[in-house]
């Protein structure tokens, strides 16, 4: 459900720019609304457009859109963008990021990528992790969700779902949606739990749970949508499939550790990219965004990843200005950047 480019986009080499933002999600596409608006020469380059929101099919939790298909708020995002004359380039991936004299940062990449910029963002979000079972990829966004935050309204009214992981958003999930449908399901591996003591009391405490312990998903199954989960009992080998209307995988995220250590960048404990109020990391003229920082770890929302971009593309407009490296520009007109 990815919103790509109808044709490759041509890679830049040898160009320079005020601003370089590295990821098209919620968080980049907002940095590079704000980045325009501040008259900064900005492109975006991504591996691919829509960030996480191409694992879900609805939203109906941002503000002044009611329920909208996950695609349409990408396309509106994008498009957005480009109106200030955003350049966006995808299917390309960042591998490096060095400094160079004169306070330049040099930007390199997949595809021939090699740019210079004053400044740059970080937006490239946080890969959730998946269980890499038959019918998971098959169902994304018909069924399966990997936010329960996000996704459990759409499940009201429905019989039974089934929330797989041990952790606090596996159980903060399960206790939301135990409101919504008529059962839930806790998947988890172990007997033990990761999460909180008083999450867990909690959800034991809900009378339309089940918890099925020891055991691991073997596959997801259905037609035009998730019918039924199978799950194996790792003590006794026992397999039972279970009749659920949706599977949400909240097993936890899985940011670009290496990558960012690799550049210099700290991290903590867990590999998020820490950050400070305004989105500076350790190293000057690098700002990040995102699900992938230390920002409200415990909350990941299409609003909140997009106000971190907005914060970030102001707090990168302040360095240049600060640092005497903005250079005040007119703004081409939308439709002349197109020709472009």
């Amino acid at each position: 459900m990815g919103l790509r480019l109808k044709r490759p986009s041509r890679v830049p080499r040898g160009e320079e720019y005020d601003l370089v933002i590295v990821g098209a999600g919620p968080a980049g596409l907002s940095a590079a609304i704000y980045a325009a608006r501040f008259l900064l020469k900005t492109i975006v380059v991504t591996v691919d457009v829509g960030g996480q929101l191409n694992l879900t099919d609805w939203v109906d939790d941002y503000p002044g859109m009611g329920k909208v298909r996950a695609s349409d708020l990408v396309a509106s995002f994008k498009s957005h963008a480009e109106m200030f004359g955003v350049k966006i380039v995808d299917g390309v991936k960042v591998t490096d990021i060095q400094e160079e004299d004169g306070d330049w940062l040099r930007v390199k990449g997949t595809r021939g990528l090699d740019l210079r910029s004053r400044a740059v963002i970080l937006a490239v979000g946080s890969e959730r992790r998946k269980l890499g079972v038959p019918g998971e990829k098959e169902f994304a966004g018909r069924g399966v969700s990997y936010c329960s935050v996000c996704d459990a309204p759409f499940f009201k009214g429905k019989d039974a779902v089934a929330v797989v992981g041990g952790g606090d958003a596996a159980f903060e999930g399960a206790i939301l949606l135990s409101g919504y449908v008529k059962k839930v399901y806790l998947i988890h591996r172990r007997r033990g739990f990761r999460a909180k003591p008083f999450y867990v009391e909690e959800l034991k405490s809900k009378p339309n749970v089940e918890f099925v312990l020891d055991s691991v998903v073997k596959e997801i199954r259905g037609d035009d949508s998730v019918k039924s989960v199978v799950v194996v009992n790792k003590v006794t080998g026992e397999e039972r499939e279970i009749k659920v209307d949706g599977v949400f995988i909240e097993i936890g995220f899985q940011p670009p550790k290496e990558w960012y250590q690799k550049l210099g960048l700290e991290t903590d404990d867990a590999g998020y990219l820490k950050v400070d109020e305004w989105m500076r990391t350790n190293k000057p003229g690098i700002f990040a965004a995102g699900d992938a920082t230390t920002l409200w770890k415990g909350f990941r929302q299409v609003v909140t990843a997009a106000a971190m971009g907005a914060v970030a593309a102001y707090s990168a407009y302040n360095y240049l200005v600060e640092k005497g490296l903005y250079k005040p520009r007119s703004r081409a007109p939308a439709e002349a950047s197109a020709k472009s």
